[in-house]
């Protein structure tokens, strides 16, 4: 059975964990970066199956204005098993009140967009917004 609660850092190497099962290497040059981020989030959400980690949402932001999806993540094992969307339902049904609820991906990731649009999510090109990076 899936149990969804709030964690911290004290998770980091089942994150690490799912970083790695979801091929995100980015995340997994440094334990002590992974540690802050951790620490500095808005909000974390976990699934756990007992006591292992097989799934989490981190959000930044401040939660009134602006909240910011930074990652969701399930395990491969688990997938298609609602738990991604249980995460999302959750963290946007908590920040329901926020200004701008947004998250990215990979504009060529028809899975990815296909849930998010699911989810009632629109792109920004449909939100009239643009976006930037540097």
């Amino acid at each position: 059975m899936i149990t969804y609660r709030a964690f911290g850092a004290e998770q980091l190497p089942q994150v690490l964990s799912l970083y790695r099962d979801a091929r995100w290497t980015a995340y997994l040059d440094s334990g002590e970066r992974m540690s802050r981020a951790l620490e500095r989030s808005l909000f974390l959400l976990g699934a756990f199956e007992e006591e292992t980690l097989v799934g989490f949402i981190r959000c930044v932001g401040d939660g009134e204005h602006i909240l910011y999806v930074q990652d969701l993540l399930v395990s491969a094992a688990c997938r298609r098993q609602g738990i991604g969307q249980t995460l999302l339902r959750r963290t946007m049904e908590r920040y329901s009140g926020v200004r701008m609820f947004t998250l990215v991906t990979d504009a060529s990731d028809r899975n990815s967009n296909a849930f998010y649009t699911a989810m009632g999510l629109r792109p920004y090109s449909e939100a009239g917004i643009a976006g930037y990076q540097r």
